[in-house]
Formats: C-alpha cells, structure tokens, sequence
C-alpha cells in the first residue's frame, strides 16, 4: 500500500490513478439527490448537503471563493478504505465461503454511493491559501446499522497515516470505554488485518492503542469523564453516538485543543436521541442551520439522513412521510439494502406497531427521528428569497410605520423591528440588534459556536455592540427616538419585561399617551401573536411580493431558531425550541410586536396591571 503524500495536489482535469474515480460518483450522488424535488428518497437535510457541493463547485471557479475542489484528495480517501477488510460478519460472496474468509475485493470494503459522497466532500475541498482541507468539522446523524463505525474506523486510519502531519494523535470518545470500542475495534482489526498498510507505515498494533512510527502517530480512545481529559492535542476526534452524551464534558474538552492543530477534524456520529437539551441536539440545530444556509460555516460539513417529518404523520393528517412505508426508509437509511436489510426493518417494524414502547424505539434508532422535537415555523430559504439588502429608511418615508421591540433584562440579544405596508400592500421589515461588549468577551465551551457568530456578526456591522456588562437601553431608545422624528411611526410596541414598561412609560411622556399612546405592551400569549404570526407565515411563503425584508443575517438566524406550538383552536405560538436554549428568536418577536397593531385587536384575556402605569396593554 503506498500512498502519496497528503500535501501534494494536482489539477482537476488530471486522472488521478485510484481504483474508481470516486469523486464522480459522489457528485452523481449530490446531483440525484439535488433533483430528487419531490424527496421521494432524500430528506430535506440530504438534498440541501447535495445542494451546498453543488453550488460550491460553481463558486469555486471565483477568485472570490476561498475554496476548490481536488478529486485527487476526494479520490485517495475513497481508495484507502476500500483496501481495509471488513472485520464483521461474512462478507464474502464466493460460493462455499467460510465466515472470515477473504478473497480479492469481496472481503474488502465496498463504499456505497451515500458514503463517497460524505468522504469526496469532506476530503475533496481544500484552502486555496495552502492547500489542507476545507472541513475541520464533521457531522453525520443516521439511523442504526448505516456502517457509521466501519466508516468512521477507516477515517480514522487515513487522518493518522495520510495527512502528512506531524505526531497525529487520534481520539476516539464516547459516554464509556465499551462504547468507544465500537470504533477503536475495527479500526484496530483493520489495521491487523492489511499487511501493505502495517509495511507502508511501520504501524504497530496493541490492545488498547495503535502506533504509527513513520510519523509518530498514535490512536487511542477516551471516555467521558471529561474532567480528566484535558492537555490532548489531537489532530482527528471522533465523538461516537454523540446523542448519549448526557453532558457536554467530553465534548468541550475534546474542542478546547481547537487551533493547535494546522488541519484537525472533529467528526461526529450519531443517531437521533430523546433528549432536546443535550450537547447533540445542539450539534443539530446548528448543522441544519449551515444546511438551510441561515449562517455561514464554511468550515462545517453536516448530512443528516432521516425521514421528513415523520413525527406529525397520521393516517388522518398526512403530513410529511408516513414511518411505516418501506418505500421511505431509505431516507433515514441511505444503505439500504445492504445494511440494513429490508426484511430486518420489516421485523421492526411489525413489532412496533404492535408495542407502543418498541415504536418510540423504531422511529427514534431506526428511522432517525428526534422524539419529542418541536415543528420548525418558517421555511428559511423562503425567508432570504424576500430579502432585499438594499432596503433603507427612504423606504419607510411617508408610510404608517411600526416599531416592535423585545428587550433582554440581562446581557443578551435585543431586538427593534420597524415595519411597514407599502403602497402596494407589501410588507417591509428592517432590523437592528444589540448586544453588550461584555458578552463577546467571554469563553463559554458551551455558547462557542453562537459566540462565534455574535463576534462575526459585530464585526460585519448586523450587532450593536453596546459598552458594559449589561445591555444598554438608552442605545435602543435613542434609536427609537431618531426614527420617531424621521418617519410617521404610529406605535411602538414591546414585551412585557420590566425594562420595557420603564421605557414605553419615557416615550409615552414625549410622543403621546392615553389611547393613542406612542408605545405599548403586548404579553406573549397564543391570543396576542396568532393573527401577526399568520400573516408572517403566509407572506414569507408567498415571497418578495408579499414580504420585503433587510437581510440581517441575524434576524435570518433567529428566524432558523423558532418553532411553532400550533394549537386546536387554531392559534399558534412561535416560541424557542427549549426555554434555555441559546438559539435566540427576540427578532422575530420584536417583527411579531411590530405587526401586531396593524392586526384587528387580538381578544384580552382581563386587565393588566400595566394598565395602572400609564402604558397600553393590548
């Protein structure tokens, strides 16, 4: 087995000498899935990876574009595996085969369609400035026995041997020592098991390590008692099932090596879990945020395999795919037929329409499905198709505006919408968020991502960054101020916090109280938000004609980050998806406040004790 050094490259229109030419059959892969509209065998979440390869490859050819496409690196990682054997059952097809036999090709790793096209991504883009790879971060989420160990085991093996880095050190983590042996194993019998690949790189192999002396490599496994971990360095991290992990430890000690390594990679495997407040599901929102593109994570690869929306699926309301047609597990399981097997699903899932406890198990572990996972509210591409960067205060001049606010008490995001009917009945948002200094100071293992966003989006100019440890209101107020004397802004509306009675009650003293007060308080309740929600809801989805926004990537971020609780009665209620989530959505409140008024009054549910304090209270 010789390899060629991971550092060289070589032009795209060069053959590139591997067994298959791997990075063609990956993007067949992205193109049937791009085109599979009707998502007949690819969820959304495929379709919008597929999508991501393929609008890149087209922005590669711009100088602009930080990144290009290298089928030699796509190719060698596919060809690599391909030489390692499989170490599980008998996957020998030659009549008379005894279990463990292997003979030429049949015992050896064959990668299906869905894999090359994770491995060709992954490995296939590389930094224009230096040639390393694209992707640092990696997650996978699919249903149980799609082959995420074997393949994992063999990335392990290349990141190690074919990287040209000096000492890599390979981490394989998990909640327990047994379960990161789910990986380290058949990496480990792997290696044993390949002559060429021992000889190639001086590779020695031990019960719980494996050495590789031509640089200085080593693998090894580490469990979750995160406290003991730190002062690793590792250059590849595998978090297996990372829906176990029951706190997020592991997790920030295996990133909080992050930037010592010139071109490390964290890849993380999971199938879906019950748990909505835990370190994965995290990891997944985040990933179907960079896959429906409401932030930007250039260095963030993500694929999630599973049915769509098979959780709100009855035979009376038939919404998304119905769990137990065959003809959708595909979706959750792009190996099927090879593993699993259809009869084995069939088996499942017979038992799980028998058992109510087995059928949280079939759709969970087996159909990838979050149980318990609320409904995204708006469809985000939707949301940037009404987007208009162009859009300024001229806009607003001479229209009946209306601000809406939602005002953090402490120190995170708050949020001003200004809204407006133009003259042809299309609704217009602009948007400002601030934020204090204090907050993009700080190093939280937990809110690193989020952070990290904050920081960028300050820097882009779409957060206010106001000075202290606390958000400043007065900046807020200030701007209220100026846009009350530069345009007819009939009201101004806020959440009912205490920070906002304090100042509706200021501006009510300068521009107007009474019934006709200037600002306003409406409670977040079902009966206050359906009418403004609706309205949302169906011009986001009939587009710019309808809704006309600024394109604040922030507001598109929040806009990812609310659900819906539909109730009924028919009204609804956008909300987080948990009520400590870090996923903020205060801009999206603040344009619901915005709108609000310009809705027929939403029915009060008895006084409000704001109404004592010279603030309206819808």
């Amino acid at each position: 087995m010789t390899r060629r050094s991971a550092a060289a490259t070589r032009s795209p229109e060069t053959e590139t000498e591997h067994a298959r030419d791997y990075a063609a059959i990956g993007l067949a892969y992205a193109k049937a899935a791009a085109a599979d509209k009707k998502q007949v065998k690819h969820c959304k979440f495929v379709r919008q990876a597929a999508q991501r390869h393929l609008d890149d490859l087209k922005r590669s050819k711009s100088a602009a574009f930080a990144f290009y496409f290298d089928p030699w690196h796509a190719n060698d990682v596919c060809d690599f595996i391909e030489k390692l054997p499989h170490v599980e059952g008998n996957w020998c097809t030659c009549p008379g085969a005894k279990k463990g036999e292997h003979h030429e090709r049949c015992g050896l790793i064959d990668l299906e369609p869905a894999q090359i096209f994770i491995l060709t991504t992954v490995f296939g883009w590389r930094r224009k400035e230096d040639g390393l790879r694209r992707f640092t971060d990696v997650y996978i989420e699919m249903a149980r026995k799609g082959a995420k160990s074997t393949l994992t085991a063999g990335v392990v093996l290349y990141c190690s041997c074919c990287e040209d880095e000096r000492g890599p050190l390979a981490l394989i983590g998990a909640t327990t020592g047994a379960q990161a042996l789910k990986v380290f194993k058949p990496c480990r019998l792997m290696a044993a098991r390949t002559p060429d690949l021992l000889d190639a790189f001086d590779v020695d192999v031990w019960a719980r390590a494996i050495t590789i002396k031509s640089n200085g490599g080593e693998i090894q496994t580490i469990n979750s008692k995160g406290a003991t971990q730190d002062g690793h360095n590792p250059h590849v991290a595998v978090l297996d099932e990372l829906h176990a992990h029951k706190t997020r430890d592991l997790f920030d000690v295996i990133h909080s090596a992050d930037g010592s390594r010139r071109n490390p990679l964290y890849w993380k495997i999971t199938t879906a879990g019950f748990s909505l407040e835990g370190v994965c599901y995290e990891q997944r929102g985040y990933a179907a945020k960079v896959l429906e593109r409401s932030i930007k994570a250039d260095h963030f690869f993500a694929i999630i395999f599973t049915l769509d929306k098979a959780t709100d699926f009855t035979p009376e309301r038939k919404v998304g795919d119905d769990p137990y047609d065959e003809r959708n597990w595909i979706k959750a399981n792009p190996l099927m037929p090879v593993t699993p097997s259809i009869a084995a699903m069939r088996r499942l899932a017979i038992a799980a329409k028998a058992s109510p406890g087995s059928e949280g198990e079939f759709f969970t572990k087996r159909l990838n499905q979050w149980m318990g996972a609320a409904s995204a509210w708006l469809n985000v591409s939707q949301w940037i198709a009404c987007s208009d960067p162009e859009l300024t205060l001229d806009d607003f001049k001479g229209l009946d505006c209306y601000l809406g606010g939602d005002l953090s008490n402490v120190d995170d995001i708050s949020a001003l919408a200004l809204c407006a009917l133009d003259a042809t009945g299309r609704l217009l948002v602009m948007t400002w968020f601030y934020v204090p200094e204090a907050m993009l100071t700080r190093e939280s293992p937990q809110d690193r991502e989020r952070l990290a966003l904050y920081r960028q989006w300050r820097d882009s100019g779409h957060l206010i960054v106001t000075p202290g440890d606390f958000i400043d209101h007065r900046a807020i107020e200030d701007q209220i101020r100026l846009l009350a004397d530069t345009l007819s802004i009939r009201r101004a509306t806020f959440d009912q916090w205490n920070s906002a009675v304090a100042m509706a009650a200021r501006l009510n003293e300068d521009f107007g109280d009474g019934e006709d007060a200037f600002a306003a308080l409406l409670p977040k309740r079902a009966a206050n938000v359906t009418d403004p929600s609706k309205a949302i809801e169906a011009r986001t989805k009939a587009g710019p004609h309808q809704l006309r926004h600024d394109g604040n990537p922030v507001m598109t971020w929040m806009v990812g980050n609310a659900v819906v609780d539909r109730r009924v009665d028919g009204s609804m209620l956008p909300k987080k998806v948990a009520a400590n989530s870090g996923n903020k959505i205060d801009g999206v409140d603040a344009m619901i406040n915005g709108i609000a008024p310009m809705m027929l009054p939403p029915e009060v549910e008895g006084p409000s004790v704001y109404e004592t304090r010279g603030v309206l209270t819808f």
